[in-house]
């Protein structure tokens, strides 16, 4: 039975990879609902990883381009990672080696939301603060983000 159970969630593992990258956690999570296949599942992904068709690395540096398309700042990039089960070191490592200037995302952002004009009145500032604070922006970010174009000169 584990001989099939092997092949089975191997098999599974390699169809869900073969679509997209996948954190172990979250193999483990879909992958484990079977009963007893816990050990075995072990074995699975760990000999995945040594014939690199799994990688959280990899993985993280999907997620991370892809959230910076979508113009995702690094504190929510970082929850998502940890949310997804990647270790914190290689969340650290893909931030670090990652060249994408976050200042100038986080005023991109701003600008494609809500124009070019940085807001007057308080108001306007602070639905604009919320929206990149939710989008993962740090308020030294945010900050530069706000100011006007031509003091930045």
């Amino acid at each position: 039975m584990s001989d099939e159970l092997m092949h089975q969630l191997r098999q599974s593992a390699l169809m869900m990879l073969s679509r997209r990258e996948y954190s172990r956690a979250e193999l483990v999570q879909r992958l484990g609902r079977l009963e007893g296949a816990e050990r075995v599942l072990t074995a699975v992904l760990d000999q995945l990883l040594q014939q690199g068709l799994q990688s959280d690395l990899r993985y993280a540096q999907s997620l991370l381009r892809s959230r910076v398309s979508r113009g995702q700042g690094p504190v929510r990039i970082v929850q998502e990672l940890r949310h997804k089960g990647v270790d914190a070191s290689i969340s650290d490592t893909v931030l670090s080696g990652c060249e994408q200037d976050w200042f100038e995302l986080a005023r991109t952002v701003r600008q494609r939301r809500f124009g070019l004009d940085v807001p007057e009145d308080h108001r306007a500032q602070a639905k604009q603060w919320r929206f990149l604070l939710y989008r993962g922006f740090t308020q030294e970010q945010l900050r530069y983000a706000m100011s006007a174009e031509e003091a930045d000169y």
